[in-house]
């Protein structure tokens, strides 16, 4: 009998997995931290920009992709990945969200779905790294400034030729002073040359 593909079965993750335990302390005990973790999936799906410590970012991020992509292999008439939905969303509006807004918005992604990116950590504080955690293509402006260094841009033609002419004025400016900078040594020198110097 053949074994199954397992990789057909199950979608393959985009982002890296650490597979060590991360240290998400709640009184309530294991439970406390799935719900802490259920939390930050909903929050993530609703506003889709989150800041938050690192270790909690990065674990509520994997369930976040395990979501999104199985919303994507599976579609909305598929009852176990619902149920998957219904579990970690706990606001049952955005089971909608998921299907009508998030799966056609990366249905056609061939990288990861969300982003980790540092945030600044305000002085005096604990010493605990902050991240922001958001999903690609939210509506919120950039975090990261993209500057392009692409030389066929419109943009990066037109610098580039305003920048060679602002040289080339300054080239022929320094030529000009150089050029009669030297005619002025030379008649100084010439005059020195003709003195005799004084014998005391």
């Amino acid at each position: 009998m053949n074994q199954a593909d397992v990789t057909k079965l199950v979608s393959k993750l985009r982002i890296p997995v650490h597979p060590e335990r991360r240290k998400l302390r709640n009184p309530k005990g294991p439970e406390g931290r799935i719900d802490k973790l259920r939390k930050t999936v909903t929050g993530l799906i609703k506003y889709e920009r989150i800041e938050l410590n690192y270790n909690r970012a990065d674990e509520a991020r994997q369930y976040a992709e395990r979501l999104i992509s199985e919303a994507i292999q599976h579609g909305d008439c598929h009852k176990p990945t619902m149920d998957i939905a219904d579990y970690w969303l706990l606001e049952k509006e955005l089971v909608h969200k998921l299907f009508k807004v998030l799966v056609p918005r990366y249905e056609n992604l061939n990288s990861c779905y969300t982003n980790l990116l540092k945030a600044p950590r305000p002085q005096n504080t604990r010493n605990i790294e902050k991240v922001v955690l958001e999903l690609k293509g939210n509506p919120y402006p950039p975090l990261r400034n993209k500057q392009s260094n692409n030389k066929l841009l419109i943009q990066n033609v037109l610098l580039d030729a305003a920048k060679y002419e602002y040289r080339q004025s300054k080239y022929a400016e320094i030529a000009d002073k150089i050029g009669k900078g030297e005619t002025t040594v030379d008649n100084n020198q010439k005059e020195k040359v003709t003195e005799k110097p004084s014998q005391s």
